[in-house]
């Protein structure tokens, strides 16, 4: 008489693995909680450098210049050293307080930004200041192209190979840096209400003053 066959037993014991499984997911998940909420805490991840930290220095070619290339992330700042084909932001702190603008190119809110800041350029109470710009990921061509369809005649620089955007985490735009002269930064400006000739223009009277 033949025995009925014995029932199939898994040589592996799939239960204990799929426990392991599930408490790695979770120390996954509380790991992953507790590193964003301290990111948080300490304002890592928002664009720009904040207030009271200098600005980050670079050189980077003119839209309306015949210079190509990526941006220089570590520059002389001497005028011997200069080509006036760039834009050489620890120059221009030295030499006053300075409003920095980043945008890219084909985002009409980024762009008008640097519109406002070209109307503020030649504002009474707040002409005093520098104002420059920088187009990020953008090429020669397309930040040239933005300068003459906007009519800009304040300095845009282009960051080729996002070098500069790098340096300064330009995540979102509008950003616009205010800093004293010498390069410590003032204030960040983030957001479409700086697109507002009124709101950014009471910012750079105050940058002024001080």
């Amino acid at each position: 008489m033949t025995e009925p066959p014995t029932p199939f037993r898994a040589l592996i014991d799939n239960r204990r693995y799929a426990w392991m499984v599930g408490v790695l997911a979770a120390v996954l998940v509380i790991g992953f909680l507790v590193y964003a909420l301290t990111s948080h805490r300490s304002g890592a991840g928002t664009p720009g450098v904040a207030p009271g930290q200098p600005l980050r220095y670079f050189a980077a070619p003119l839209a309306a210049s015949t210079l190509n290339g990526d941006a220089n992330l570590n520059p002389p700042c001497t005028m011997a050293r200069h080509d006036p084909r760039a834009l050489n932001v620890c120059l221009l702190a030295k030499h006053g307080p300075l409003v920095l603008g980043f945008f890219v190119t084909g985002s009409g809110a980024c762009e008008r930004e640097v519109s406002t800041m070209q109307a503020l350029a030649v504002a009474p109470g707040t002409a005093g200041a520098q104002y420059a710009a920088v187009a990020v990921n953008t090429s020669h061509a397309g930040a040239a192209k933005a300068v003459r369809t906007n009519r800009w005649t304040i300095p845009v620089a282009y960051d080729a190979d996002g070098g500069v955007g790098g340096m300064y985490g330009v995540t979102a735009c509008p950003l616009v840096e205010l800093a004293y002269r010498g390069g410590t930064v003032a204030q960040r400006l983030i957001g479409e209400h700086w697109l507002s000739k009124a709101a950014l223009a009471a910012q750079v009277r105050a940058l002024l003053r001080r």
